[in-house]
């Protein structure tokens, strides 16, 4: 009989720069993980379409890309990393019930980071952009502080 392990679905969940991405790749080797970013496949697909009206619709394009090849891994029993920053609590909850219809468990990594720390690490990637990330002004990244929604402690538990 085959014993099959249950995966886990890590949802990171943060704004631009909160080191999201950074943790990602430490969860990625940790748990032998499928990491998913979707900066990285798109501005290799795309490139870097910040400015173009077109970049959100085929950002979701992207991301939804993306959850298929994740479904498919998570049923083959591995860890997947979504590295998406799941800024609002309904998209967080959609996941979280993607998941247990996969029979997966689910896990939010949070990355709680405060205006000032953001805007400082905004200028330093700005200054020396890595691979698979996009420019962002600070006005872009402060318009997102907004938009965020940070988990509650029910949903981290």
């Amino acid at each position: 009989m085959e014993v099959r392990t249950i995966a886990t679905l890590h949802l990171m969940v943060g704004l631009p720069c909160s080191g999201k991405t950074t943790l990602a790749q430490k969860l990625e080797k940790k748990y032998s993980a499928l990491r998913l970013t979707p900066d990285e496949w798109h501005i290799r697909l795309f490139g870097h379409d910040m400015n173009d009206k077109d970049h959100d619709a085929r950002h979701d394009l992207v991301e939804s890309l993306l959850w298929d090849v994740a479904a498919r891994v998570l049923i083959l029993g591995l860890d997947v990393i979504l590295d998406f920053g799941f800024w609002g609590r309904s998209e967080r909850d959609d996941f979280r019930s993607r998941a247990s219809e996969l029979g997966a468990d689910f896990k939010i990594h949070f990355l709680d980071a405060n205006e000032k720390l953001l805007l400082e690490r905004l200028a330093a990637r700005n200054a020396h952009l890595p691979q698979g990330t996009f420019r962002l002004s600070e006005i872009n990244l402060k318009e997102y502080m907004l938009l965020f929604e940070p988990p509650s402690q029910e949903e981290l538990e």
